[in-house]
Protein backbone atom coordinates (compact mmCIF):
# COMPACT_ATOMS: atom_id res chain seq x y z
CA UNK A 1 0.00 0.00 0.00
CA UNK A 2 1.54 3.68 -0.61
CA UNK A 3 1.96 5.70 2.00
CA UNK A 4 -0.63 7.41 3.67
CA UNK A 5 -1.46 10.81 2.26
CA UNK A 6 -1.02 13.63 4.80
CA UNK A 7 -4.21 15.26 4.21
CA UNK A 8 -5.93 11.87 5.50
CA UNK A 9 -3.59 11.67 8.46
CA UNK A 10 -4.47 14.99 9.40
CA UNK A 11 -8.18 13.73 8.71
CA UNK A 12 -7.44 10.77 11.32
CA UNK A 13 -6.78 12.85 13.92
CA UNK A 14 -9.56 15.68 13.30
CA UNK A 15 -11.60 12.86 13.35
CA UNK A 16 -11.07 11.81 16.40
CA UNK A 17 -10.99 14.67 17.89
CA UNK A 18 -14.73 15.72 16.45
CA UNK A 19 -16.01 12.73 17.78
CA UNK A 20 -14.45 13.10 21.54
CA UNK A 21 -16.28 17.22 20.89
CA UNK A 22 -19.22 15.65 20.06
CA UNK A 23 -19.35 13.34 23.28
CA UNK A 24 -18.25 15.93 25.38
CA UNK A 25 -21.35 17.64 24.20
CA UNK A 26 -23.51 14.60 24.23
CA UNK A 27 -22.74 13.92 28.11
CA UNK A 28 -21.73 17.22 29.59
CA UNK A 29 -23.36 20.36 27.57
CA UNK A 30 -27.09 18.88 26.88
CA UNK A 31 -29.27 19.26 29.33
CA UNK A 32 -30.90 16.13 30.90
CA UNK A 33 -34.23 15.32 29.06
CA UNK A 34 -37.07 15.44 32.16
CA UNK A 35 -38.45 12.46 31.35
CA UNK A 36 -35.76 9.56 29.80
CA UNK A 37 -33.08 10.68 32.06
CA UNK A 38 -29.28 10.41 30.76
CA UNK A 39 -30.66 7.54 28.32
CA UNK A 40 -31.96 10.39 26.37
CA UNK A 41 -28.28 10.97 25.86
CA UNK A 42 -28.06 8.92 23.16
CA UNK A 43 -30.13 10.15 20.66
CA UNK A 44 -27.62 12.60 19.41
CA UNK A 45 -24.91 9.29 18.56
CA UNK A 46 -27.86 7.50 17.28
CA UNK A 47 -29.26 10.20 14.60
CA UNK A 48 -25.58 11.03 13.51
CA UNK A 49 -24.81 7.29 12.63
CA UNK A 50 -28.14 6.94 10.53
CA UNK A 51 -27.77 10.75 8.90
CA UNK A 52 -24.28 9.24 7.69
CA UNK A 53 -25.48 5.90 7.08
CA UNK A 54 -28.78 7.01 5.24
CA UNK A 55 -26.83 9.25 3.00
CA UNK A 56 -24.24 6.60 2.43
CA UNK A 57 -26.75 4.15 0.69
CA UNK A 58 -28.07 6.85 -1.32
CA UNK A 59 -25.38 8.05 -2.89
CA UNK A 60 -24.02 4.30 -4.05
CA UNK A 61 -26.99 4.56 -5.57
CA UNK A 62 -25.83 7.54 -7.67
CA UNK A 63 -22.41 5.68 -7.81
CA UNK A 64 -23.99 2.32 -8.99
CA UNK A 65 -25.64 4.86 -12.24
CA UNK A 66 -21.54 6.29 -12.77
CA UNK A 67 -20.71 2.58 -12.77
CA UNK A 68 -22.80 1.57 -15.42
CA UNK A 69 -22.69 4.09 -17.93
CA UNK A 70 -18.44 4.44 -17.65
CA UNK A 71 -17.99 0.90 -16.84
CA UNK A 72 -14.77 1.95 -14.95
CA UNK A 73 -14.03 -0.44 -11.56
CA UNK A 74 -12.92 2.55 -10.14
CA UNK A 75 -16.45 3.48 -9.25
CA UNK A 76 -16.98 0.12 -8.21
CA UNK A 77 -14.28 0.21 -5.58
CA UNK A 78 -15.70 3.31 -4.04
CA UNK A 79 -19.39 1.87 -4.11
CA UNK A 80 -17.77 -0.92 -2.10
CA UNK A 81 -16.22 1.30 0.53
CA UNK A 82 -19.14 3.46 0.54
CA UNK A 83 -21.49 0.56 1.35
CA UNK A 84 -19.20 -1.13 3.45
CA UNK A 85 -18.72 1.58 5.75
CA UNK A 86 -22.49 2.91 6.02
CA UNK A 87 -23.41 -1.03 7.10
CA UNK A 88 -21.58 -0.58 10.01
CA UNK A 89 -23.11 3.03 11.22
CA UNK A 90 -26.34 1.85 10.35
CA UNK A 91 -25.87 -1.11 12.68
CA UNK A 92 -24.92 1.35 15.19
CA UNK A 93 -27.74 3.11 14.66
CA UNK A 94 -30.07 -0.24 15.56
CA UNK A 95 -28.04 -0.82 18.62
CA UNK A 96 -28.03 2.74 20.09
CA UNK A 97 -31.78 2.72 19.06
CA UNK A 98 -32.76 -0.44 21.26
CA UNK A 99 -30.43 1.27 23.52
CA UNK A 100 -32.95 4.47 23.96
CA UNK A 101 -35.83 2.12 23.71
CA UNK A 102 -35.55 0.02 26.22
CA UNK A 103 -36.55 2.77 28.73
CA UNK A 104 -38.78 4.82 26.70
CA UNK A 105 -40.89 1.75 24.87
CA UNK A 106 -40.45 -0.89 27.58
CA UNK A 107 -38.49 -2.80 25.31
CA UNK A 108 -35.53 -3.39 23.27
CA UNK A 109 -37.05 -3.88 19.88
CA UNK A 110 -40.80 -3.46 18.35
CA UNK A 111 -41.86 -4.26 14.70
CA UNK A 112 -42.53 -0.79 14.14
CA UNK A 113 -42.68 0.66 10.68
CA UNK A 114 -39.42 2.98 11.16
CA UNK A 115 -37.50 -0.14 13.14
CA UNK A 116 -38.97 -2.88 10.75
CA UNK A 117 -37.97 -1.11 7.46
CA UNK A 118 -34.22 0.04 9.17
CA UNK A 119 -33.86 -3.80 9.38
CA UNK A 120 -34.78 -4.65 6.38
CA UNK A 121 -32.48 -1.62 4.64
CA UNK A 122 -29.37 -3.55 7.04
CA UNK A 123 -30.12 -7.22 5.51
CA UNK A 124 -30.18 -5.97 2.22
CA UNK A 125 -27.01 -4.21 1.85
CA UNK A 126 -25.66 -7.40 3.94
CA UNK A 127 -26.95 -9.19 0.90
CA UNK A 128 -25.40 -7.23 -1.20
CA UNK A 129 -21.98 -8.32 0.04
CA UNK A 130 -23.51 -11.54 -0.02
CA UNK A 131 -24.20 -11.42 -3.95
CA UNK A 132 -20.30 -10.34 -4.66
CA UNK A 133 -19.29 -13.34 -2.72
CA UNK A 134 -20.59 -15.63 -5.41
CA UNK A 135 -19.02 -13.72 -8.56
CA UNK A 136 -15.69 -14.35 -9.45
CA UNK A 137 -15.09 -12.13 -12.59
CA UNK A 138 -14.58 -8.34 -11.49
CA UNK A 139 -16.68 -6.89 -14.32
CA UNK A 140 -19.78 -8.98 -13.88
CA UNK A 141 -19.30 -8.77 -10.10
CA UNK A 142 -19.69 -5.04 -10.32
CA UNK A 143 -22.12 -5.05 -13.22
CA UNK A 144 -24.49 -6.96 -10.65
CA UNK A 145 -23.80 -4.87 -7.81
CA UNK A 146 -24.28 -1.55 -9.05
CA UNK A 147 -27.83 -3.03 -10.46
CA UNK A 148 -28.54 -4.23 -6.93
CA UNK A 149 -27.08 -0.91 -5.05
CA UNK A 150 -29.18 0.95 -7.30
CA UNK A 151 -32.51 -0.82 -6.33
CA UNK A 152 -31.84 -1.16 -3.26
CA UNK A 153 -31.15 2.73 -2.52
CA UNK A 154 -35.06 2.82 -2.51
CA UNK A 155 -34.64 1.43 0.76
CA UNK A 156 -32.93 4.21 2.44
CA UNK A 157 -35.55 7.30 1.94
CA UNK A 158 -38.38 4.72 2.25
CA UNK A 159 -36.34 4.21 6.02
CA UNK A 160 -35.98 7.88 6.75
CA UNK A 161 -39.46 9.01 5.78
CA UNK A 162 -41.32 5.81 7.30
CA UNK A 163 -41.60 7.96 10.76
CA UNK A 164 -43.76 10.49 8.41
CA UNK A 165 -45.44 8.43 6.08
CA UNK A 166 -47.02 5.51 8.90
CA UNK A 167 -49.26 5.48 12.30
CA UNK A 168 -45.91 4.70 14.11
CA UNK A 169 -44.60 5.20 18.36
CA UNK A 170 -41.18 6.31 17.06
CA UNK A 171 -41.01 9.71 17.64
CA UNK A 172 -40.08 12.45 14.81
CA UNK A 173 -38.22 14.90 16.99
CA UNK A 174 -36.73 17.17 14.09
CA UNK A 175 -39.43 19.27 12.05
CA UNK A 176 -42.20 17.04 12.92
CA UNK A 177 -44.39 15.22 15.58
CA UNK A 178 -46.75 12.59 16.10
CA UNK A 179 -49.14 11.92 18.60
CA UNK A 180 -48.84 8.38 18.93
CA UNK A 181 -44.59 8.84 19.29
CA UNK A 182 -43.70 7.28 22.78
CA UNK A 183 -40.32 8.55 23.64
CA UNK A 184 -40.30 12.02 21.59
CA UNK A 185 -39.15 15.25 23.12
CA UNK A 186 -39.14 19.00 22.87
CA UNK A 187 -35.40 20.03 21.74
CA UNK A 188 -33.63 23.17 23.61
CA UNK A 189 -30.87 25.29 21.83
CA UNK A 190 -28.08 23.26 23.63
CA UNK A 191 -29.54 20.06 22.85
CA UNK A 192 -29.65 21.19 18.86
CA UNK A 193 -26.27 22.32 19.34
CA UNK A 194 -25.29 18.92 20.58
CA UNK A 195 -27.21 17.05 17.75
CA UNK A 196 -25.77 19.21 14.92
CA UNK A 197 -22.40 18.93 15.77
CA UNK A 198 -22.77 15.24 15.65
CA UNK A 199 -24.24 15.71 12.72
CA UNK A 200 -20.76 17.26 11.41
CA UNK A 201 -18.48 15.23 13.29
CA UNK A 202 -20.02 12.28 12.04
CA UNK A 203 -20.09 13.03 8.30
CA UNK A 204 -16.59 14.02 8.78
CA UNK A 205 -15.91 10.61 10.11
CA UNK A 206 -17.26 9.06 7.25
CA UNK A 207 -15.34 10.58 4.83
CA UNK A 208 -12.26 9.61 6.94
CA UNK A 209 -13.53 5.79 6.96
CA UNK A 210 -14.22 5.85 3.55
CA UNK A 211 -11.12 7.71 2.16
CA UNK A 212 -9.41 4.96 4.44
CA UNK A 213 -11.41 1.92 2.99
CA UNK A 214 -10.86 2.45 -0.66
CA UNK A 215 -7.45 3.10 -0.08
CA UNK A 216 -7.46 -0.46 1.01
CA UNK A 217 -9.86 -2.02 -1.67
CA UNK A 218 -7.05 -0.40 -4.18
CA UNK A 219 -5.24 -2.54 -2.59
CA UNK A 220 -7.43 -5.65 -2.74
CA UNK A 221 -8.03 -5.12 -6.49
CA UNK A 222 -3.97 -5.54 -6.89
CA UNK A 223 -3.65 -8.57 -4.88
CA UNK A 224 -6.74 -9.99 -6.59
CA UNK A 225 -5.00 -9.33 -10.35
CA UNK A 226 -1.99 -11.12 -9.32
CA UNK A 227 -3.86 -14.07 -8.20
CA UNK A 228 -5.65 -13.87 -11.46
CA UNK A 229 -1.87 -13.74 -13.46
CA UNK A 230 -0.66 -16.41 -11.57
CA UNK A 231 -3.08 -18.48 -12.66
CA UNK A 232 -2.60 -18.31 -16.26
Amino acid sequence: MNQKPLVLKILDIVSVLLLLAAAHLAIFVAPTEKVMGNVQRVFYFHVGTAWVALIGFVVTAGLSVIYLVTKNLKWDRIQVAAIEVSVVFFLITIILGSIWARPAWNTWWTWDPRLTTAAITELIYIAYFMLRQGIDDPNKRARFGAVYALIGGLSAPITFFAIRLFRTIHPVVVAGSNAEAEGSFSMTGDMLQALFFALFAFTIVFIDLLWNRIRLGNVQDQVEELKLKATW
